[in-house]
């Protein structure tokens, strides 16, 4: 079933101030990315429920392996990414598949009660309205030095690439993808969210790319992702 709402041009004033979120360790959302997900425990499928239901839209946030745990779980970055969901589908085994396509970054103010079992904050926008300039032009991004850090990338985790897509795909949206797909850790996720520009994302997406390949070469292990 599609979902698509008649335009993503949000205005500040017409953001939610009090969002629900989705902790998702590992999961990388971004403005303009579309991230997949598989909605299968009762509070998030009661959050995806409540979200269609008014707005059509929540927050992905990763939780901070360096935070204390409070009472509502365990800590939370201060950053995260407010979604809209684009597109939804019921299982007949009582799960959601979703696609949620990000909108603008925000920073966590306050936690609030939670509701029907999912975690809910009081959201800051200010910091982050640039997000929402969809007609500004795209950053110089330095190409030849991404692909040059992609392909050993690739190659130490053994991960096939359809290299004729890759090459075809524009730089921004190039970008986007590979910040959201590679399989980086947890801090370096919160990272790219949290860069300033998107050339700032880009840069530090080859560097991550280039300190990856060799950490694979040596034996690290990439930690999987587990909803809080």
């Amino acid at each position: 079933m599609d979902a698509s709402p008649p335009g993503f041009g949000a205005t500040p004033l017409q953001l939610p101030e009090e969002i629900a979120v989705f902790p998702l360790s590992g999961a990388l959302l971004l403005p303009e990315g579309r991230l997949p997900l598989n909605i299968f425990e009762p509070r998030y499928l009661a959050m995806t429920q409540d979200s269609l239901a008014a707005g059509r839209m929540f927050g992905m946030i990763q939780p901070d392996p360096g935070a204390a745990r409070g009472p509502t779980g365990p800590g939370l970055y201060r950053v995260g990414c407010l979604g809209r969901l684009t597109s939804f589908a019921e299982t007949d085994d009582g799960r959601m598949l979703v696609t949620l396509t990000g909108m603008v970054r925000f920073r966590v103010v306050e936690e609030l009660e939670m509701q029907r079992g999912y975690r809910r904050v009081r959201a800051d926008y200010g910091p982050f309205l640039a997000d929402l300039e969809t007609a500004a032009p795209p950053p110089a991004i330095d190409r030849a030095a991404l692909l040059a850090a992609l392909r050993p990338f690739f190659k130490a985790r053994a991960i096939e690439a359809n290299w004729t897509a890759v090459e075809e795909t524009a730089d921004p949206a190039l970008v986007l993808t590979l910040a959201m797909v590679c399989p980086f850790e947890v801090a370096e996720k919160q990272a790219l969210l949290e860069a300033a520009t998107p050339a700032d994302r880009a840069a530090m997406l080859v560097a991550l790319l280039q300190m990856g390949a060799h950490g694979a070469a040596a034996g690290d292990i990439v930690p999987g992702r587990r909803p809080s």
